[in-house]
């Protein structure tokens, strides 16, 4: 009899054990959601620059913000753009590129592929622009190379 109880304990112990000690598994973020938490903000031009020649003084005020919970599209706005025309609209939504989505996103009005390299306190976005420029169509001026580089907030 003493065995049996000596049996029902260890095995009820045993049972406790395995019951409350099995974590809940919790798939990995993925790396899109890792992304997204860092891009989720809004960010201040530092510098910009046009086929390598610094534009920053016509951008000083420019800020991108970028939002979006976990299913895409995300969205984006700007504020503060030149009055000039640039590569970016007042605002719109975009993707990450399925198969580089830790550099690179889609932005849905063109379909224009940015490279972006993120921290939690700096952007870079390079990209080429062909189209028309934002606010109105002008493309001999801003055609060429981007790179924006951002600090948050």
């Amino acid at each position: 009899m003493k065995a049996f109880r000596i049996l029902t304990t260890v095995v009820s112990i045993g049972f406790i054990l395995v019951l409350f000690g099995c974590g809940k598994n919790t798939p990995a973020e993925s790396t899109q959601d890792k992304q997204l938490k860092l891009l989720s903000k809004t960010w201040k031009a530092s510098t910009v620059t046009l086929g390598g020649v610094d534009q920053s003084t016509t951008w000083t005020n420019f800020q991108l913000t970028i939002s979006g919970t976990k299913t895409p599209p995300f969205n984006y706005s700007c504020a503060s753009r030149p009055t000039t025309n640039g590569p970016w609209p007042a605002s719109g939504t975009w993707t990450f590129d399925d198969t580089t989505p830790a550099t690179v996103v889609i932005r849905a009005e063109d379909n224009l592929k940015i490279t972006y390299a993120v921290t939690a306190t700096t952007l870079q976005m390079t990209f080429h622009f062909t189209g028309n420029g934002y606010p109105g169509p002008r493309v001999s001026n801003i055609a060429g190379d981007w790179a924006f580089n951002f600090t948050s907030n």
